[in-house]
């Protein structure tokens, strides 16, 4: 039987379009000047929104993880003798392992809670009690929980760094960042406008914004990258005035980018260069599924140099049979996850120092 990453990486190695030269990810390590005072701006920081971070901090953490990537058994030990609290009060797999995956890989040791009924919460102690506790046992928290307004609860309480891996239909800020590395890997010259390959992107994004995280933290991060964008086109079944929040298409029209709507996929993804797809908002303790007349597989009119990015678990909207096409960055997009939250998790912890001079 052929293995998951045997798949992930056949998938990953054939997404190389001429056009976009080498997509490995030391292509991403040329084409960004290392400065490592930036990532110093990282060290002890909540990471909770995607708004939190500017472009140049972005760039730096990219690069990073690019470095890990290009060459992943030269850093065994830069977070030996830290511990990482990975509390997960949402079901989740990908997130959850990558994370647990990217402490490992840096040598830190882990202490997992994957059920809140095995914590003082069953017994009716609060988030702010528990950040009390973190703070003696850990140091740094990984939190996911569907609750939007449980990572706000930690925060105020802790004297150590907390991610939120995702807080209801609110925010899921490395999600986001591990799409955009995504994007740069397979076409490094978007960070650079002079570069003769570069090209604005137009961008399909099948969701609904105020209903999914993982969308809602990748359109604040475009803001951080106007230049990149020709336009973004939201698919979906729902209204117009009904997918977004207050102020959440003001912030991307406020950046200088052009974002329509449009519920007819087969008449836009011909243009689109990036589809995004997702289809699962968590609600309460469940979730719901957004969007089941849009769906991609091997007959969509996709344009031949296109990518999908999907942040997975993908369900009928995303056809398996794209598996084994150019078109798969998926895969490629979920293996890189893990190395983007290694540079930001080094960073966190004051370690970044311990990997700048290693090549």
């Amino acid at each position: 039987m052929v293995s998951a990453l045997a798949i992930e990486k056949a998938a990953f190695d054939r997404a190389r379009p001429d056009v976009y030269g080498d997509a490995h990810p030391k292509a991403l390590l040329r084409a960004i000047e290392e400065d490592g005072d930036l990532l110093h701006q990282v060290e002890n920081q909540h990471i909770i929104s995607a708004d939190q971070l500017n472009r140049d901090i972005l760039v730096q953490l990219f690069r990073l993880a690019a470095k890990y990537e290009s060459n992943p058994a030269r850093y065994r030990s830069p977070l030996q003798g830290k511990i990482l609290i990975s509390a997960f009060y949402e079901p989740s797999t990908r997130t959850r392992l990558s994370f647990e995956s990217a402490w490992h890989r840096l040598g830190g040791d882990i202490m997992s809670i994957t059920d809140r009924s095995s914590t003082g919460i069953a017994k009716g102690e609060s988030l702010a009690d528990v950040a009390e506790m973190f703070n003696n046992y850990g140091d740094c928290v990984v939190l996911r929980d569907n609750a939007n307004e449980s990572i706000a609860e930690m925060v105020g309480p802790l004297r150590i760094p907390i991610i939120n891996a995702g807080n209801g239909i609110d925010e899921h800020p490395t999600q986001a960042m591990s799409d955009l590395y995504t994007i740069f890997k397979w076409c490094p010259a978007l960070l650079n406008p002079e570069h003769e390959d570069f090209r604005q992107l137009k961008i399909g994004i099948v969701g609904v914004p105020n209903q999914m995280r993982t969308v809602r933290s990748l359109l604040k991060m475009f803001v951080h990258f106007p230049e990149i964008v020709d336009e973004i086109v939201l698919l979906n079944d729902q209204d117009e005035d009904t997918i977004f929040d207050s102020g959440q298409k003001q912030q991307l029209i406020d950046a200088g980018i052009h974002i329509r709507t449009s519920k007819e996929m087969d008449e836009v993804l011909p243009q689109l260069d990036v589809v995004y797809i997702n289809a699962i908002a968590w609600v309460g303790d469940s979730f719901e599924t957004y969007g089941k007349k849009y769906g991609l597989n091997c007959k969509s009119q996709l344009k031949k140099d296109a990518i999908i990015l999907h942040p997975l678990a993908r369900g009928e909207e995303l056809s398996t049979c794209l598996d084994d096409t150019p078109h798969n960055w998926y895969f490629s997009q979920a293996r890189g996850a893990v190395f983007l939250r290694m540079a930001l998790l080094t960073c966190m912890v004051q370690r970044a120092d311990t990997v700048m001079d290693v090549i």
